[in-house]
């Protein structure tokens, strides 16, 4: 087996359980990155992490306390010495299951870094394999369940590759022959994995691992979805969706008992304005199905001007999934158990003219839900739903048992270059569990 490896053990100070209070004091970090350059380079990004009980203050959270990592320094140095190549555009962030590393996915470039989550540390840096016309990309990186592995959309060299992980002993594996090359595969059906009417542009965009670790649901730019048996070698599909079923474009995912959601979105020049929530079964999936089954039901469907659904998080109990509009500066609420949307959450107002909200996540106890909040030079996605106008984090106090919300505060960040631009430009956020 051809594999590329790296282990690199590091000494970590033991780990202190906490209880999830009332309030999240002590209990929770809130991670962000500005995918902008760091000062003076053209790579890097700079890294947040606010405690999130300071956060969940509405009249601490703009000059709350932040750690600041640098990822231009100390990073860089680690993927320069290791792939011979500097790290470039911090787009998505993951924390493992045991809450002890963090997988940072550099799009332009193509590198997986994974850090100590508790040292801040980088301890494992790799860059993805050369793809269609040479490309390679890390759009997205996901930690499966039970910690074993992490898949990788390397979307514009349109191959979905994995990482073996071992996270107790900062062991981690380029797995090079279970790479999936989604552009010139075929399906169980026998049919190309990417065609102009099937699936005309496999790009992968977000994968979405299911509880038990075996499926992820593999999202496309130009429409239609895999779901790969992500422990077989090579990584094997056992679920084709056409693009006529799945629109394109779709970011995160949300499983609760029975069903995974899975959204589409605009974003693109090529598919400016779409919205869609579909509620898949989480199991059922094998080589034997015929095409679009088990088939997804479509929850809503938007391709209104501005329209465009990315980041979504489960309130409380799941009894509510929230997804973002980006474009509209608005939140949908779904019922999980009706499959419907109850409530829309308006956000533009007295904390931010224009959030355009990316990825959400909910504090532990459900209190509150934190959103990544755009800059106006977007470099990532089509500036005609990306662009906003105050980089950072944005706090919402969910109400009504998670049907509702108000926008409360902001946690801003900055990146002025030299001719007076602000940079910054928040996409990858999510929660931390000490």
């Amino acid at each position: 087996m051809r594999r590329n490896s790296l282990a690199l053990a590091v000494a970590f100070a033991g780990a202190l359980t906490l209880t999830i209070l009332a309030s999240g004091q002590g209990t929770y970090e809130v991670w962000a990155i500005d995918q902008s350059n760091s000062p003076g380079t053209t790579f890097g990004g700079t890294l947040y992490i606010w405690d999130g009980h300071d956060l969940e203050n509405r009249h601490r959270a703009a000059t709350a306390p932040v750690d600041k990592i640098d990822l231009g320094g100390a990073a860089a140095a680690l993927c320069l010495a290791s792939t011979g190549a500097n790290p470039v555009r911090p787009h998505m962030l993951a924390i493992n299951p045991s809450q002890t590393h963090a997988i940072i996915s550099l799009v332009a470039s193509g590198h997986v870094l994974f850090m100590d989550a508790a040292t801040r540390l980088p301890v494992a840096c790799f860059r993805m394999s050369p793809g269609t016309g040479g490309a390679r990309q890390a759009h997205m990186s996901a930690p499966s369940p039970d910690e074993s592995y992490v898949t990788v959309a390397n979307q514009n060299g349109k191959l979905f590759e994995r990482i073996l992980t071992d996270y107790a002993t900062n062991t981690f594996v380029h797995d090079v022959d279970a790479t999936l090359n989604l552009a010139a595969c075929t399906t169980p059906n026998g049919l190309p994995c990417e065609a102009p009417m099937l699936r005309p542009d496999n790009a992968p965009i977000c994968p979405v691992p299911e509880s038990t670790s075996r499926f992820v649901f593999v999202t496309l730019r130009g429409g239609g979805l895999f779901v790969v048996n992500a422990r077989a070698t090579p990584m094997a599909i056992v679920g084709e969706y056409d693009n006529s079923t799945v629109h394109g474009n779709g970011c995160l995912g949300a499983e609760v008992p029975g069903k995974m959601y899975i959204d589409s979105g605009g974003g693109t020049a090529a598919n400016l304005h779409q919205a869609d929530l579909y509620a898949f079964p989480n199991d059922g999936f094998s080589q034997l199905n015929p095409p679009n089954t088990p088939a997804p039901s479509l929850v809503f469907s938007d391709a209104s001007e501005g329209a465009d659904a990315h980041g979504a998080a489960l309130t409380k109990h799941s009894r509510y999934l929230w997804v973002a509009d980006r474009g509209r500066n608005f939140l949908w609420v779904v019922d999980t158990t009706a499959d419907q949307v109850v409530n829309t959450i308006p956000l533009a107002g007295q904390a931010s003219d224009d959030p355009t909200p990316d990825l959400l996540a909910v504090s532990p106890n459900g209190s509150h839900a934190f959103m990544s909040l755009r800059g106006p030079v977007p470099l990532t996605a089509d500036p005609h739903v990306s662009t906003g106008s105050t980089p950072g984090v944005g706090v919402l106090k969910i109400t009504a048992d998670g049907r509702s919300g108000v926008f409360e505060a902001l946690a801003p960040v900055s990146n002025v270059d030299a001719n007076g631009v602000e940079r910054a430009d928040v996409h990858a956020m999510t929660l931390r569990r000490r």
